[in-house]
């Protein structure tokens, strides 16, 4: 890590184009908010202490989001552009122990495809071309709309930079430029700050502009250049839904393509929703129409059958997951069948080659290896040995209106099915449950355990009850 290279990241605006309530940065794209992507990708260049994060519209919630990264504030009270926001900054060393940074670079926080090679290489190029600026640009299909790099020997593409035209104020002869500016910038720390007090608001927003300080430097003999992105997508914004859309549908194939180039087969990527933190091995088989959400890990050699939806669970090896299935913070050991149609909810582990089937949901529950509830049940608050068999329709009673209580069955223990387990019970390894039971009371190991009411049968009463209907 480089101490004298820092990383400013303005996430201040409030994006009114979104017509959304949420702050602009904390839309989501790949299952993180906006300015998280940002922040990853920044903090694999440099440490989160030298990340300098401008926040303003709804500055506690932005803060709160993303707080547990470490990184450092800087409050934009009032937003007056983005030179503006640098000027806070400055303010905020000022106010600081903190040495100064040698060089800073600013990056913005909706700007979420940026990758840590590319700010890696912003770095390069400026201290090799020793520059104040170092610009990063693109070339869209379109440039129509961007601000336009102009450099001094354009057809040489040289790197030195002339000056930075907003699309309204190009000339005639400009129009035609195919470099467009990205918004992504790196400065000699000390130069910029300098120039920061000359800016006005002389422009028809009435703000503060940092590409202003582009002309500043170039009229002062300063070394300003520019370094392409790899890809356009990389410095693209998100200004509207639609376009945030764009950004997302960018990301998830990018995730789809990483996960197959390990190994994992995706049918129709492009049908499948896979947040950018997820992680499968090889020989995995994805589904069409799955959903891999947060931080979901899943080994090798594992199916994921259509209509699945697994957020933030881990998967073990040779896993089977059956169509239609809900995962939510559950964690599956190896070789464990799970649904059709089964709900997994927080704090389930499902143990080694155990099944849980049709129609059956778990919430904290811990199943041991082996062990099947295969049809129709409901297990709470639950901890279950190895070997269990759990007959259809048998549920635990965990919840007595106030109070959540456990249940716990031994290794070995049949439970017939349709069986009602009230808690708080302990039914001791290798215990039956006679099907149709209401369990309220403990059973000891090896016992046979009943709790039905007893069958009562009238003779002839269908025929006596049709009589009295004739009668009346």
């Amino acid at each position: 890590m480089d101490t004298q290279f820092a990383i400013a990241i303005m996430a201040a605006g409030k994006g009114t184009r979104l017509k959304s309530k949420r702050p602009k940065v904390l839309h989501e794209i790949g299952g993180r908010a906006l300015l998280l992507h940002v922040i990853a990708a920044a903090k694999q260049v440099v440490d989160a202490k030298d990340i300098y994060c401008i926040i303003g519209h709804e500055a506690d919630r932005v803060r709160a989001a993303v707080e547990a990264t470490g990184v450092q504030f800087v409050l934009q009270t009032e937003q007056r552009g983005t030179g503006h926001a640098l000027q806070m900054v400055k303010a905020s060393f000022a106010l600081s122990s903190a040495p100064i940074p040698e060089n800073l670079l600013v990056l913005s926080g909706d700007v979420p495809l940026i990758r840590p090679e590319t700010i890696e290489k912003i770095r390069e190029v400026h201290q090799s071309e020793r520059a104040t600026m170092t610009i990063l640009t693109a070339v869209p299909s379109d440039p129509t709309g961007y601000g336009r790099v102009i450099r001094v020997d354009p057809g040489a593409q040289t790197p030195e930079v002339l000056a930075i035209v907003e699309q309204k104020s190009l000339a005639p002869d400009q129009l035609d430029t195919p470099e467009i500016n990205s918004g992504i910038y790196c400065f000699r720390t000390f130069a910029l700050f300098e120039k920061l007090d000359l800016l006005d608001t002389n422009n028809a927003h009435g703000e503060f502009y940092l590409t202003d300080v582009a002309a500043m430097l170039v009229a002062d003999n300063q070394r300003v250049v520019a370094v392409k992105a790899d890809n356009i997508d990389e410095v693209l914004g998100a200004n509207t839904i639609a376009e945030m859309m764009h950004l997302d549908a960018a990301m998830r194939l990018a995730t789809a393509r990483r996960l197959m180039a390990s190994g994992v087969t995706i049918f129709r990527p492009e049908t499948t929703v896979i947040d950018s933190e997820v992680e499968a091995g090889p020989d995995t088989v994805i589904e069409p129409y799955v959903q891999l959400l947060g931080a979901t890990r899943i080994g090798s050699d594992c199916r994921i059958r259509s209509y699945s939806v697994i957020q933030d669970s881990v998967l073990g090896d040779n896993v089977t997951v059956r169509n239609g299935c809900i995962m939510d913070s559950a964690t599956i050991a190896d070789s464990a069948v799970l649904g059709p149609y089964a709900h997994l909810r927080p704090e389930s582990h499902i143990g080694a080659g155990a099944h849980i089937g049709n129609f059956v949901e778990t919430k904290k529950v811990t199943l041991g290896a082996g062990s099947k509830a295969n049809h129709l049940n409901y297990l709470g608050d639950a901890v279950i040995g190895s070997g269990v068999n759990v007959g259809a329709g048998a549920i635990t009673c965990n919840y007595d209106g106030v109070h959540k209580h456990q249940t716990t069955i031994g290794d070995n223990v049949f439970v017939g099915s349709d069986s009602t387990l009230v808690a708080p019970l302990t039914i001791e390894s290798g215990s039956y449950i006679a099907a149709g039971s209401c369990i309220t009371d403990d059973v000891p190991t090896g016992s046979l355990a009943l709790g039905r009411a007893r069958q009562i049968i009238k003779p002839d009463w269908v025929a006596r009850k049709k009589a009295a209907k004739e009668i009346l």
